[in-house]
């Protein structure tokens, strides 16, 4: 009979007793992932009333003024889906998109922050060249983003920019599932990256947040089904289904993915792409607006995708605990494993995050400033 067990030992069977299983490299990664406070708020119509109380919530998390002064701002928006094919016949932003008054209040309090220059980014899913065209089809004036603080730029992602080549952004590590991206100039040419995500659930990663939000940064020039072969196309064409099922590989111009022996499965990849492209492209100032969103799916192509008003606004200036918590806020546990709500079909992007050193998904190791989750959150499974 032994007389004592080793650390490892101790670990399994503690794991054990629980009815779960961590690993030594689990427990580590928990331990030390980062942690940063997040700021949650309730916030029941758009309005005026927005941009007073992003403004709350952005001192509350150490002021914008210490991040953006002086700075080019890049800011990439969650434009998901067809403005041609709006959820319910409702305006995109009450549903699938952000709302023109959170990128618009976002826009206004950059500006007095002392922000040198503000990109407003999204790779549009119709195969037009112009940002300013695709959300004007939405009734979307983009005078009215452009008059919300000076050196405003719209930019189409898809594309390479005025310089025709494409900016490599390179993964710490060597990448989940790629190396490298090649993607617009100005994700690399920009000093501060906030990403203006929706609180939506998602049919294949489970919930689309901040950090999902940057799965729209690879250009549909190089990593959609209509992807040129040798060189990016010149007018997209298809999604992204590539990163979903791994059928093909981007433009030869591009990096390959790592192994092209991996799971085909978009449970397995879309998580994992959704993580190199946050390690590669760091997001400083994440914002998730849950005003009026969607539940059951991110856009109207998934069945069960329908509107839901939850009455908040999240930020955070780290993308996993502020993913977290707005995760918490959906009425989902966000140490969910594999197999549970709301990752029954993939793995978790909090937990891959997590291990890779981005930050905790923990509640217990995240503040949180401003309304608690317990009085502020919704059962999006039930809404």
């Amino acid at each position: 009979m032994k007389a004592h067990i080793n650390r490892r030992e101790f670990i399994q069977g503690f794991g054990a007793a629980a009815g779960l299983y961590f690993s030594p490299r689990d427990l580590l990664a928990a331990a030390s992932a980062p942690t940063a406070p997040v700021a949650v708020a309730k916030c029941p119509t758009y309005g005026p009333e927005v941009r007073a109380t992003l403004a709350t919530m952005f001192d509350r998390i150490g002021g914008l003024e210490r991040l953006v002064k002086g700075k080019t701002v890049a800011i990439k928006l969650n434009l998901t889906g067809s403005p041609a094919e709006p959820l319910r016949g409702m305006p995109m932003g009450l549903t699938t998109w952000v709302h023109p008054d959170v990128v618009g209040s976002t826009i206004s309090l950059l500006g007095k922050a002392g922000a040198r220059r503000i990109r407003v980014l999204e790779s549009t899913a119709d195969p037009v060249k112009s940002f300013e065209e695709f959300i004007a089809v939405a009734g979307w004036n983009p005078r009215d983003f452009a008059g919300a603080a000076s050196g405003v730029e719209f930019e189409n992602t898809n594309y390479a920019g005025p310089s025709g080549k494409y900016a490599r952004l390179t993964v710490p590590g060597g990448g989940l599932l790629f190396k490298a991206w090649d993607v617009n100039h100005s994700y690399r040419e920009c000093d501060v990256y906030v990403s203006l995500a929706k609180l939506k659930e998602h049919g294949t990663a489970g919930v689309t947040l901040s950090m999902k939000n940057s799965f729209g940064i690879p250009p549909l020039t190089i990593y959609g089904t209509g992807a040129g072969i040798d060189e990016p196309a010149k007018v997209t064409k298809g999604p992204r289904l590539m990163l979903h099922d791994g059928g093909r590989q981007p433009s030869r111009s591009a990096l390959p993915e790592n192994d092209p022996t991996s799971p085909r499965s978009p449970g397995y990849r879309v998580p994992r792409v959704t993580v190199d492209l946050a390690a590669a492209r760091p997001i400083h100032l994440a914002i998730i607006d849950g005003i009026s969103t969607a539940a059951g799916g991110e856009g109207p192509w998934v069945k069960t995708c329908r509107p839901v008003k939850a009455g908040l606004l999240i930020a955070g200036t780290n993308c996993v605990t502020t993913d977290a918590v707005a995760t918490a806020l959906m009425g989902f546990d966000p140490m969910a494993e594999r197999g549970t709500a709301p990752f029954e079909k993939c793995d978790s992007t909090l937990k891959l995050a997590e291990q890779i050193g981005l930050g905790t998904r923990d509640l217990k190791r995240i503040e949180v400033l401003g309304v608690p989750i317990a009085k502020a959150k919704l059962n999006f499974r039930n809404a």
